[in-house]
């Protein structure tokens, strides 16, 4: 437990540090923990070191470099690309890989490269720097929150064969948490922050919201490793396990966190 949260301080303050100063910095942030998610995704099925490996790590640094270019026509021929070179790969080097081999690398350029890059396209909105940490408050906001909750009011199991100790008091507890905790932070924050609605209002809606997907994404990565006979997916993180462990229910807030600001500002910004 010392361990843990030893590194969980060290973590926080190299998140802080990174999301603090924005550009580059988040860019970078961004970058290598989706290269070592990616890596630890596809070190399941033993493929980390291969040639279809290193065609979808090139191709997340790809994507990483358009994101700079602003041109959404750009990612999906990188896409479009990525799958043609792996399918080459496969074809050329036939029967080394497997047809899952292919979509399984290509599944995690999508599932974690694309979805973490969301943390650096939330940092670059206008109020960036306050609206990026509704990721982690949606996300670890939750987790803490149904934690607590499912231990002194949980009753129902909600996944009881993949999670048997996560229940749907502890589920309702960390969205209402996870709500309460952006109320509270947008209104320590609310002169700084430009919504086309009430900052409170907002980001509390946005932080249910991302509660609520974050918990799939917990799930899936944990099936994923059930599924694989797989305890944890690193060990870059003592006490936490690697980058799929800790930012498992991230992977999935980053892009809802995203959208739903841009969708709010839509609606409702006239």
């Amino acid at each position: 437990m010392r361990t843990r949260i030893m590194s969980g301080a060290v973590l926080i303050v190299i998140l802080f540090t990174c999301l603090y100063f924005g550009g580059w910095v988040t860019f970078g942030f961004s970058l290598f923990i989706s290269l070592v998610g990616m890596y630890e995704l596809i070190k399941v099925k033993k493929l980390e070191k291969t040639g279809l490996a290193v065609v979808g790590y090139i191709a997340a640094i790809t994507y990483y470099f358009i994101l700079l270019l602003n041109d959404p026509a750009y990612i999906l021929l990188l896409l479009v690309a990525s799958c043609i070179l792996m399918m080459s790969v496969y074809v050329f080097t036939f029967p080394k890989y497997k047809t899952e081999d292919v979509m399984w690398v290509f599944f995690s350029i999508v599932y974690v490269a694309v979805t973490l890059s969301y943390i650096y396209q939330v940092r670059m909105l206008q109020d960036g720097i306050y609206i990026v940490w509704l990721i982690f408050v949606s996300s670890w906001g939750n987790d803490t929150c149904a934690y607590f909750t499912g231990v002194f009011l949980g009753k129902h199991k909600m996944t009881p064969k993949l999670s048997p100790k996560k229940t749907y008091e502890g589920a309702i507890g960390g969205v209402v948490g996870a709500a309460a905790l952006g109320a509270i932070y947008a209104t320590i924050f609310s002169s700084n922050i430009t919504m086309s609605i009430n900052p409170v209002a907002g980001f509390a809606i946005i932080c249910a919201v991302g509660a609520l997907i974050s918990m799939v994404g917990d799930l899936a990565a944990s099936a994923i490793k059930r599924n694989h006979d797989v305890k944890d997916y690193g060990k870059l993180i003592p006490g936490h396990g690697g980058i799929m462990d800790r930012f498992d229910s991230a992977i999935f807030t980053a892009p809802v966190v995203y959208w739903a600001i841009e969708v709010i500002n839509k609606v409702f910004g006239g």
